[in-house]
């Protein structure tokens, strides 16, 4: 008797324990809207923020952000950081071939992600003098203060190349991990890799 009361103790603060854990992913995860990071965030994802985050950029991850002038939550990944020289190159052979010069001295490198050359069909050239889209493609160097984000499906993502520069202190935390669904596992995944860049430069 003793022993199935303890069981059912037990399998009580389980319940309990998920019940909790559910209503404090609702309350504190934020909802994923759009497919702009696709397929590395689909809509309905929920997502937490790592705590301690706000106001911090590090390359490749992916930030909760309010872009310059506007109030929208914005995902997205982080691409430039401060003094970085960036570039989006769109021929009709490679529509999306994101440059990347760390620090604004060195060697050039392409910035590689598989979900981009999956979805890219129609990106224009970047950037202008402001991190938005310009005529043609020309590595601009990214402000004090300042970063260029983009989105994992470039053609549906208004990003830097919409917005421009994204300012620091409007991030809003690191994306930590995917507490919804639970299917798609909690790791972000799909972050990029600096490839070296042996074409002409922009």
């Amino acid at each position: 008797m003793k022993a199935r009361r303890a069981a059912g103790a037990v399998l009580a603060a389980g319940v309990l324990s998920c019940l909790v854990a559910g209503v404090a992913v609702t309350a504190l995860g934020v909802r994923v809207d759009g497919s702009s990071m696709a397929p590395t965030l689909r809509p309905g994802d929920r997502i937490l923020v790592a705590p301690g985050s706000a106001g911090e950029v590090r390359r490749f991850d992916v930030v909760l952000l309010r872009a310059t002038g506007r109030d929208a939550l914005l995902v997205k990944r982080v691409i430039g950081l401060p003094g970085d020289r960036v570039a989006v190159v769109s021929t009709p052979e490679e529509p999306f071939l994101v440059l990347l010069q760390e620090g604004g001295r060195g060697p050039v490198y392409r910035v590689v992600a598989p979900q981009w050359t999956a979805q890219a069909r129609r990106t224009g050239a970047c950037c202008g003098p402001d991190g938005t889209r310009s005529a043609r493609p020309g590595l601009r160097t990214v402000p004090e203060g300042a970063f260029f984000y983009l989105g994992d499906n470039p053609d549906l993502s208004d990003d830097s190349r919409a917005y421009g520069w994204g300012a620091v202190d409007r991030v809003e935390g690191r994306v930590g991990l995917r507490a919804l669904p639970v299917a798609s596992g909690r790791d972000i995944g799909n972050r990029p890799v600096l490839e070296e860049y042996r074409g002409p430069s922009p």
